[in-house]
């Protein structure tokens, strides 16, 4: 077919800055709501299986934390001689919670935490941030609010130790804190239960007060060792709890605190599930499901991996890295309205548009599908949109056929390689992912490694990895994999009834005897020669014929169900492969976003009074707008008295001058204020500082362009 697209004679740069389409179906198109709706029940339904996951994976870490506090609190409930003996050395039980560097996903740990500790243990749980708690003070404060559910006021320097609780203030103590936890445990006795809290019957008599330290790291060592030194010594009236949110190591805990302040904690030590099989979990339940149609193309999801291995290890900040792509591509991509479900896929197909239709031809992977079509077929794919559309939702079909068997198909291909040496096509089921997407993997050299060691394996780890595919495709949702899975347990059958030739091992052994005897190197050379020429002309035995008959069966299955998904036609509704503009979002760039906000603040503001062509400045603009398009005109050093004068030239360029000398002395004040405070901006930024060459001057400090 020949393809021919006039091109706009419109300017198209902001459309290339962006990284948008803006198309007039971006924008005005009929199905925009439609788009809207099917990205937001995307976001939500990711949004909830994300949740989901991670409070699986959370769920060990929590139970065994909630049963060492339950553990904890008993021992004080009964007042048993374990609890007594910490008494004596007024010992504090205290969980050691490493979480790891990923700082930024351990507020939802400690969200379920708090969750798990008032449904199960106690109502009264605290969390402290170290910003929060600069001082003993402050944290009292903190700690005090938190549990009575109160907010702090502070009226006066002589009352900031105190919090307001109904019309009483209460001094922020430890005496007031056991006076008040004395006075609500009576309360919430079984006998006379409190109105206040309902589920007041889930908890102890006596529930402990626990208190979760967030980032410990951040914590001055003055303030830990002030609080722990007081609970110490008040462990006997209070049942504490202490749990320290830790990111790097549990030796910080002895690093912060001297021998005799961490004497008295009883630390338990607790370790979260490790960041990278956190990511892989997520992107098995995410990417490599049938559930979402939406999908994520190699260099896109080769970024997101980037960041989160070379940057943060945050799952969450991949999460909503994978979220700004769903948004990003059914905002920029009219099609997107057919990236749905199956079962809707028919009726929005047939509710296509003939320019969305004309869209759909415009695809280059429908072109390439055009063009291998015959004549007449082509005709009607680019002139009959009710042909068009039958067309299109087959290839939709089968493009989802195409998500179900390239998963099962992935999955039984890493049982392989997974459990090579040395992990040619890597150990995580993402680096195989990649692999896939990125071209056909079948023709790298890592495939052929791969297959040679595959080759080589024995009989017990054969049929472990047959074993486990079977069950693979078993589960699977794919229609194709009937024969697949009687073959498999052919092969299975096989193994089970093959019994290997003992002349072999006899052969093998009188082999190595012989090595062993040769230790001149000459003849070791020769007999090494000769084993492998005896090697070659030997006839495979079965078990061997059996092995490649297997790998074969299984390069075969990879040959044809993991073609790259850039080959399928119309993957570019479902698959997001602007990995430039997402760089763009999230790999952050502060210097071209201050310089374009100072030298064009229309790009940002939209007001069209700011728009000045041809490298002028509007007296319209912010000052530090004018300032900075002022100090780009200049050289090393700027003259503060002339910067001033082409300042004041600039905003007066629009006002007519006045004759009044006190009125214009009292403007030129104003202006020479104004002026100040842009320029004091314009330093805090880092764009210029004091010169100590001349005092009036001030020098340049950036250089070239954006």
């Amino acid at each position: 077919g020949c393809f021919v697209f006039k091109p706009s004679t419109k300017k198209r740069r902001s459309s290339e800055k962006t990284g948008h389409d803006f198309r007039s179906t971006s924008y005005d198109s009929e199905d925009t709501e439609l788009r809207f709706v099917t990205c937001q029940s995307l976001w939500n339904q990711i949004k909830f299986e994300t949740e989901q996951i991670q409070e699986d994976l959370n769920k060990q870490l929590l139970d065994n934390l909630v049963s060492f506090l339950s553990r904890s609190h008993s021992d004080f409930q009964e007042k048993t001689t374990k609890w007594t003996c910490r008494m004596k050395f007024r010992e504090i039980p205290t969980a050691a919670l490493v979480l790891g560097v990923n700082v930024t996903d351990h507020d939802l740990t400690f969200r379920g935490l708090s969750d798990a500790l008032q449904d199960n243990i106690t109502p009264y749980v605290a969390l402290l941030e170290a910003k929060d708690c600069p001082g003993i003070k402050n944290l009292m404060q903190k700690l005090m609010g938190q549990l009575m559910n109160c907010d702090i006021e502070v009226d006066s320097m002589e009352d900031e130790d105190c919090v307001q609780v109904s019309q009483n203030r209460i001094r922020c103590s430890m005496p007031s804190l056991i006076s008040w936890y004395e006075s609500i445990t009576k309360k919430t006795d079984p006998e006379t239960p409190s109105k206040k809290r309902n589920s007041s019957s889930r908890h102890w008599q006596s529930p402990p007060v626990v208190v979760i330290f967030k980032d410990m790291e951040s914590f001055t060592t003055k303030v830990l060792q002030d609080f722990i030194v007081i609970s110490s010594q008040h462990i006997h009236q209070l049942p504490l709890v202490l749990v320290f949110g830790i990111a790097t190591s549990p030796m910080i805990i002895h690093r912060l605190l001297p021998h005799s302040v961490s004497s008295l904690l009883c630390i338990e030590l607790f370790q979260s599930l490790s960041c990278k099989e956190h990511l892989s979990t997520i992107i098995d339940k995410l990417l490599l499901t049938s559930r979402f149609p939406f999908k994520l193309g190699e260099k896109v999801l080769q970024v997101l991996i980037n960041i989160f291995l070379y940057h943060d290890f945050s799952v969450q900040n991949f999460v909503k890295g994978f979220q700004l792509c769903i948004v990003e591509h059914f905002y920029s991509q009219p099609l997107s309205v057919l990236c749905c479900h199956l079962v809707d896929v028919k009726k929005r197909v047939y509710s296509l548009s003939h320019d969305q239709c004309e869209n759909i031809r415009r695809l280059p992977s429908f072109r390439r599908y055009v063009e291998k079509q015959e004549s007449g077929k082509q005709i009607e794919l680019l002139t009959n949109d009710s042909f068009l559309k039958e067309e299109t939702e087959k290839l939709l079909e089968d493009l989802h056929a195409y998500h179900e068997n390239y998963v099962s198909i992935l999955r039984c291909l890493h049982v392989f390689t997974s459990s090579l040496p040395k992990y040619p096509l890597g150990k995580q089921i993402r680096e195989l992912h990649c692999a896939c997407l990125e071209n056909r993997v079948w023709e790298t050299e890592e495939y052929e490694s791969s297959l040679q060691l595959a080759r080589m394996l024995n009989k017990t780890d054969l049929v472990t990895m047959l074993q486990q595919c079977v069950e693979i495709l078993m589960s699977s949702s794919g229609k194709e994999f009937d024969k697949t899975v009687e073959k498999l347990k052919e092969f299975l059958t096989q193994f089970q009834n093959l019994e290997e030739a003992s002349q072999e091992q006899d052969v093998s052994v009188s082999s190595q005897k012989e090595l062993q005897k040769k230790t001149d190197l000459y003849h070791l050379q020769k007999t090494l020669l000769e084993l492998k020429e005896s090697r070659r002309s030997k006839k495979l035995t079965k078990f061997e014929m059996l092995r490649f008959e297997v790998v074969d069966y299984i390069d075969r299955l990879v040959r044809k169900y993991l073609v790259p998904a850039s080959n399928r036609t119309l993957h570019e509704i479902v698959y997001f492969n602007a990995a430039t503009v997402l760089r763009g979002h999230l790999n952050a760039a502060p210097r071209t976003a201050l310089h374009t906000a100072l030298n064009n603040p229309h790009w940002y503001l939209k007001n069209q009074a700011l728009k000045c062509d041809g490298g002028g400045i509007s007296n319209k603009a912010p000052d530090i707008c004018i300032v900075y398009k002022l100090h780009l005109e200049c050289g090393r050093l700027i003259n503060l008295v002339d910067w001033l004068e082409a300042f004041s030239t600039v905003v007066m360029a629009a006002e007519e001058p006045n004759a009044d000398a006190a009125s214009s002395d009292q403007v030129d004040d104003i202006i020479h204020a104004r002026f100040i405070r842009a320029v004091s901006e314009l330093e805090l930024l880092g764009f210029i500082k004091p010169s100590k060459q001349k005092t009036d001057h001030v020098a340049r400090l950036t250089w070239g362009g954006c």
